[in-house]
């Protein structure tokens, strides 16, 4: 899905399911957050809907009399967009579209939004750009399958032409993938130089660790005027900051604020920040 389409959404229907009942609890607390973060990308949940399932079908996750029901509630909600709360394969995402007639998402494509959306530095922006590439990868047949329909007045895939465009862009991606690779390896160095001079400075450090939108960010501005952006938001920190601070003994720390958790944070992301979630793991507390 490209950003310009996701731009045009206003309404999303957002859809969890488990499968034991002991599970319905946090089913219901990760689709909590899933609105939390539409909200963030500027969307506005029109329904949340929780589905006990008995098992998974594996082209669309859900059976097709349930699917049934969902796409009435999306029509009578007027949903843009449906957004799920667990990662879908390519090909259950392009099976729901046809079920749903509306565009399909899942929770990774909109943290991946998000984080676009959030990103301020260039590091944080080289990050998001390589994660991005790693989930659009797969998923390059959707996007042209969406590009043919308007093409041909609704009508099906156009292969051919399509198919050799594909390639050519999945070549273009891998090409775009390894620059990135570089760059972001380079960002690494830097940081790795910036860590030890810190630690040759024998200051301790001390890393602020939590949930996103939790308040590490206004603690680390009260405690030390550090002016990082705060905002009700998730995600508004995804760099670290590092600032001086003493204690009331006079003794000299420093203070690291670091990107917030989320649940089912997506593999691509883990990857793509490294460098940053690891000025977490280097400090002393």
């Amino acid at each position: 899905m490209t950003e310009e389409e996701v731009k045009d959404f206003k309404m999303a229907m957002l859809i969890a399911f488990y499968l034991k009942a002991d599970e319905k609890d946090f089913s219901e607390e990760s689709i909590d957050e899933l609105e939390r973060l539409a909200e963030t990308y500027g969307l506005e949940t029109v329904a949340k809907i929780p589905v006990p399932l008995r098992q998974i079908t594996s082209s669309t996750i859900i059976g097709k009399g349930k699917l049934q029901e969902l796409f009435a509630v999306a029509e009578e909600y007027s949903a843009d967009v449906i957004i799920f709360d667990e990662e879908i394969t390519p090909q259950q995402q392009r099976n729901l579209e046809k079920v749903f007639k509306r565009p399909v998402l899942d929770r990774t494509e909109l943290i991946l939004g998000v984080f676009a959306k959030r990103a301020q530095t260039k590091e944080a922006r080289l990050q998001i750009e390589l994660a991005k590439i790693r989930y659009e990868m797969p998923r390059l047949k959707r996007l042209w399958t969406h590009l043919s329909r308007q093409v041909s007045g609704g009508g099906g895939y156009l292969r051919g032409a399509g198919e050799k465009q594909i390639e050519l862009d999945r070549r273009m991606l891998r090409n775009r993938e390894s620059r990135l690779q570089k760059e972001i390896s380079q960002v690494r160095a830097h940081r790795s130089t910036q860590r030890r001079a810190r630690q040759r400075t024998g200051i301790p450090s001390f890393a602020i660790v939590g949930y996103t939108n939790a308040g590490k960010s206004t603690l680390l501005n009260a405690l030390t005027q550090a002016e990082v952006l705060v905002e009700d938001k998730l995600f508004a920190t995804l760099d670290t900051t590092t600032r001086k601070f003493s204690l009331p003994n006079n003794q000299e720390i420093l203070l690291i604020d670091t990107v917030g958790f989320i649940r089912k944070i997506p593999h691509a992301l883990i990857a793509a920040f490294k460098s940053t979630l690891e000025e977490a793991i280097h400090t002393d507390v």
